[in-house]
């Protein structure tokens, strides 16, 4: 508001003088210029009708001369004014019209508008800083899930993309810089409903300044960040930065898993790629052999090292060493997308060939160049662009690490099922043949199509029929719950993977697990199996024939007619 107000005095400045100058020396004029009564006698107008005069005058309008007729001095004096003010009017009318086109003042009226919407908000919202390709993809997957979402880019073509977009949810979007604190405020910081904080710029110095603005100026909200360099990720982490996400070191783990359990690493993209898509398939990269890495930037780095900790040898390509850097080893000076440079790295004995540089072309280029001279390679990609998706898919990679995507994914799974992040934390601690188990039972469930994953909370906000019942000292076991109400033999297509009560922690939890108020259950199914949970979870008369067996009549007339059967 102060900005749209200093904008207009300054730009109104001179228009509103002139103005007042125009006015002043009419009614000046008309006062000192001596007039005539009814009677001839002389008479002078005071101020008073004199600025009543020159008012309507100056509107064009006119309702005659007041409140005698005028002098010929007078007209004359009338004429120069008329002419005076409508000059005046004109410049004050043009400077209005240039202000309202100048592009500072519509930018503080739009920033003013998103302000008011942002503190009308009554529903839990998240700011996504950055709307990029992973900003784009974090903002889907939340409003898909009626999750609400404020957006706030330096980039005005990326909140224009946004207007275009067809959410399931309205985003507000703010064009500014996300690193300054006033903006960070005009997006609901300081609002009681903010949930989080995500930084996901580019900038690594940026998403830094966002995470210490949020800290400082809410240090309750969840921060949420992307970097790419060691140095800043453990500045963030010393003033309590939630969750400090790293696509390279995240995927160079992924890889880790996949080669020291192959399900687990299945398990894994099963419950966190997007619900409804095709099932991916299980990965088995070779753990014996020799490995190429082409690129020895952040990406090559993480994966060497990931690689040389499973003790696989390893050969680094890299065009330009004295500026990556390159390991004690030592490196083969070149891109890998020629022939002499794959054959220096020993391409005929390799098993694995990672192509991970900062450019989609080489990249392809060095996958099309490898399987050209040996077919038994397993091909990881890195993919820096979502436009290339389809020449991506075209190449066949076995693995594509693609940053964006693996952010994106991180971060939806950590505010939209919190509860996953946590299974996956305790399932990594699991034996490889129970991750294979797992595995088998979710595909006896969603025909090759990835679960759906549902948190359910026992408590009186969300699911008020079995709260009630806990609280009347009825018991209710895990099972119950999984039941069909068309018919209390057949079980839902679903499995509890968690259990969180009281502060203890159930992987897998059995079917007669006894329910506690407050407890908290992660579920993977079938939709419609979570649409009927959902139904029993809320209405008393479902949740009694589940657990009984009796189909008791529910309105007071069913009850009556059954009444008088009994009779």
């Amino acid at each position: 508001m102060d900005n749209i107000v200093f904008l207009i005095l300054r730009r109104m400045r001179r228009p509103l003088l002139t103005l007042v100058l125009v006015y002043a020396a009419s009614i000046l004029g008309l006062v000192l210029i001596p007039g005539q009564d009814a009677q001839g006698n002389p008479w002078h107008m005071d101020f008073f009708h004199a600025f009543y005069f020159v008012s309507f005058m100056s509107t064009t309008i006119g309702f005659g001369e007041i409140p005698y007729e005028f002098t010929d001095v007078q007209r004359a004096w009338v004429l120069v004014s008329i002419y005076l003010s409508v000059i005046a009017w004109l410049y004050a009318i043009g400077t209005i019209l240039t202000l309202l086109q100048d592009k500072t003042f519509q930018h503080a009226i739009k920033e003013r508008r998103f302000a008011q919407r942002i503190r009308h908000l009554r529903e839990p919202f998240y700011i996504l800083c950055g709307y990029g390709e992973t900003g784009r993809e974090l903002a889907r997957a939340l409003t898909e899930r009626g999750q609400h979402v404020v957006v706030v880019d330096l980039n005005e073509e990326k909140i224009n993309l946004l207007k275009l977009q067809n959410l399931r949810d309205y985003v507000p979007a703010l064009h500014a810089n996300a690193r300054t604190p006033r903006h960070l405020l005009e997006a609901g910081l300081g609002h009681r409903q903010c949930a989080g904080v995500v930084a996901l710029t580019n900038n690594n110095e940026v998403n830094l300044k966002i995470a210490i603005t949020a800290k400082l100026l809410n240090p309750h909200v969840t921060v949420i960040c992307r970097a790419d360099s060691h140095d800043i990720e453990d500045n963030m982490a010393s003033f309590g930065t939630d969750y400090i996400i790293d696509p390279f070191d995240t995927f160079a783990k992924y890889l880790s898993t996949a080669l020291q359990t192959p399900g687990l690493y299945l398990l894994q993209r099963w419950l966190t790629e997007k619900p409804g898509t095709l099932l991916p398939d299980p990965v088995y990269p070779p753990t014996q052999g020799h490995w190429i890495v082409g690129g020895y930037g952040r990406f090559g780095k993480a994966v060497f090292n990931r690689l040389k900790k499973e003790e696989i040898t390893v050969t680094v390509m890299e065009a330009m060493p004295e500026k990556t850097g390159e390991p004690k080893q030592g490196v083969v000076r070149g891109r890998g997308t020629e022939e002499d440079t794959l054959t220096e790295a020993d391409i005929e004995h390799a098993v694995g060939i990672v192509a991970g540089t900062d450019n989609d072309a080489n990249n392809l280029s060095i996958v099309m160049t490898a399987r050209a001279m040996t077919n038994k390679l397993f091909v990881i990609a890195r993919q820096n662009y979502r436009e290339n998706d389809a020449l991506f898919r075209a190449v066949d990679a076995d693995m594509v690490m693609h940053p964006s995507a693996i952010v994106a994914e991180k971060i939806r799974v950590l505010l939209a099922t919190p509860m996953l992040y946590e299974f996956m934390s305790l399932a990594a601690y699991q034996e490889e043949d129970w991750a294979c188990a797992l595995v088998s039972r979710i595909a006896g469930l969603v025909d090759n199509r990835v679960p759906i994953i549902q948190e359910v909370v026992v408590d009186q906000d969300r699911h008020c029929a079995i709260h009630e019942a806990l609280e009347r000292g009825r018991v209710v076991q895990l099972g119950d719950i999984m039941r069909s109400p068309g018919d209390r033999e057949r079980s839902l297509r679903c499995i509890t993977l968690l259990r969180i009560s009281r502060n203890s922690r159930e992987l897998l939890p059995e079917a007669d697990t006894k329910l506690l108020p407050g407890d908290r259950l992660l579920f993977c199914g079938t939709r419609r199996a979570f649409a009927t949970m959902e139904w029993t979870l809320c209405h008393t008369a479902t949740l009694e024939y589940i657990l009984t067996g009796e189909d008791k009549p529910r309105s007071w007339l069913w009850r009556k007619l059954q009444e008088r059967k009994k009779r």
